[in-house]
């Protein structure tokens, strides 16, 4: 099974329209089983970005897709809209549905759990997940048809980049959520906010972070550059390659190295607290 990860579109002012649009054309070459988007399509959510994304995400090729909000997708400065209606301009254009599960049959199969991570009156920039959707989470992986592969989606990164560069704080209870993962069975955790590729295991469980997909706010490695990550989980291990988009060829282009590992029979994920190959 493929899988198209994409994170922070940021559509508004920071998005090169060229760069999405280069991002269409690799989706319709790589042909994923499904594609991921894990948070901030918008800048400011505002209605005209929410337009822009949903747009974007009806040219995507006609696959499973799997969407959750990030810290972006609401409102920051309009603080009242922040606390009455946060989600109201992503449930009118996106999805009326925050949290989700959906199960794809392909190669044994997988079940995907996605979680809003967001917490727009509590933890605005690195968010949290509530003791409900925990709760949520658990009983969706419990219920995961068996033999299928389990993948987390959401949009705050559960640890910090380890690539010599400040990035933003890990989700808050982050701690919890890394132990919970075991005990769930995931395989995979996709997710975003980092704004660079990025990697790494825990205790037996793939985390991988995308980079911003089209916009200018590319960080630590990854500054001023743009990536997307194309993963494959099989039954034996998940694979990662990034591609990072090419101003001079105008289109995104696998990057030289595939992270590899992780999660096979006998040799899933490396000793606690190591961290896996990097992009």
């Amino acid at each position: 099974m493929t899988v198209l990860h994409l994170s922070d579109i940021h559509f508004g002012k920071p998005h090169r329209p060229a760069v999405s649009d280069a991002l269409l054309r690799l989706a319709d070459d790589v042909q994923p089983t499904a594609v991921v988007v894990s948070g901030d399509l918008t800048q400011r959510a505002k209605a005209k970005e929410y337009r822009a994304a949903a747009a974007f995400l009806s040219r995507l090729p006609p696959v499973p897709l799997v969407v959750v909000p990030g810290n972006h997708d609401v409102p920051l400065y309009r603080f009242w809209e922040r606390l009455a209606t946060p989600y109201g301009k992503y449930r009118r254009h996106i999805s009326q549905t925050l949290d989700s599960v959906l199960d794809v049959d392909v190669a044994g199969g997988v079940r995907f759990v996605a979680l809003n991570s967001t917490a727009p009156r509590t933890a605005i920039v690195n968010g949290r997940l509530s003791s409900r959707q925990l709760r949520f989470a658990a009983g969706a992986f419990a219920s995961t048809p068996p033999g299928a592969r389990r993948v987390l989606v959401l949009h705050h990164n559960l640890l910090d980049p380890e690539d010599g560069e400040p990035g933003p704080p890990p989700l808050r209870g982050a701690a919890q959520v890394l132990e919970r993962l075991g005990e769930w069975g995931v395989d995979v955790v996709l997710s975003g906010h980092i704004h660079r590729a990025w990697p790494t295991s825990r205790r037996g469980t793939s985390l991988v972070h995308a980079g911003t997909a089209s916009s200018s706010r590319g960080r630590g490695p990854e500054r001023g550059l743009n990536s997307v990550n194309l993963v494959r989980v099989q039954p034996s291990e998940t694979s990662v390659v990034a591609y990072l988009y090419s101003e001079d060829a105008g289109r995104f282009l696998p990057g030289k190295r595939a992270a590899r590992a992780w999660d096979g029979p006998g040799q899933k994920g490396e000793a606690a607290g190591g961290s896996g190959p990097q992009l």
